[in-house]
């Protein structure tokens, strides 16, 4: 029964072939979205044990942060930038869910992120929600909170203005970019709360330190950050 299971699913295959969303090439029958090479060679971090790290590290003085982390490095012409890409842009939500797994499996034996409360991903706004059919870093969110059985939520912080984008901004001019971009939306319901704040990618830090500072103004305990990748 399984062999004929199994080739069932290389012919579904051969005619509507099921690709690696990190290098291309078919999966294998006990493959899921990832190859095993892939998987085996993305280049993880281990910032999630460091407090210490290049992420935290780049956010001292910026704001007060519990901690901060990204599980991946992110190159680009790199396997990690494909499944961003597949994730924000090719509507492959599940790479999402299935990294925010692995990036949660690292949390869950961090002791720099115990005790979290809730799961906030970086809200788009509006408009780019509605061009885009989905936020992407939702998807994180509810990979991370089935591993770490801690609820997820976009309901509590929005996007209240449209930014231009960040690209080829400077340092400054991303920080500047942000300012009163984000808003809580009923501050008594995330009071005292420990927050995890999540993204799909990190480069200065001048979204996760706007959307971490308009929690901490509005009662929050304590912020901690987390995303899939950090762009070196």
């Amino acid at each position: 029964m399984l062999a004929v299971k199994r080739w069932g699913y290389d012919l579904m295959g051969l005619l509507f072939p099921n690709a690696c969303n990190a290098c291309g090439t078919p999966l294998y029958y006990s493959e899921h979205l990832i190859c095993t090479k892939c998987l085996y060679d993305l280049p993880f971090t281990d910032y999630h044990i460091h407090a210490d790290n290049r992420v935290a590290k780049q956010l001292w003085g910026r704001l007060s942060l519990n901690a901060a982390m990204a599980m991946l490095y992110f190159r680009k012409h790199s396997k990690v930038q494909n499944l961003i890409h597949n994730l924000k842009y090719n509507n492959k939500t599940e790479v999402g869910v299935l990294l925010g797994n692995k990036l949660g499996e690292r949390l869950k034996f961090s002791p720099l992120y115990q005790d979290i409360d809730l799961i906030i991903p970086v809200p788009l706004h509006l408009k780019k929600l509605r061009i885009r059919g989905y936020n992407q870093s939702l998807y994180i969110a509810e990979g991370i909170s089935q591993i770490l059985d801690v609820p997820f939520s976009e309901a509590e912080l929005i996007r209240s203005a449209a930014t231009e984008s960040q690209t080829k901004k400077s340092r400054y001019n991303r920080y500047e970019n942000m300012q009163d971009v984000f808003k809580v939306v009923k501050p008594e319901q995330l009071s005292r709360k420990l927050i995890l704040l999540i993204d799909d990618v990190i480069t200065t830090g001048a979204t996760l330190e706007a959307c971490a500072n308009e929690l901490l103004k509005n009662g929050v305990a304590k912020v901690s950050i987390a995303a899939l990748a950090f762009a070196e």
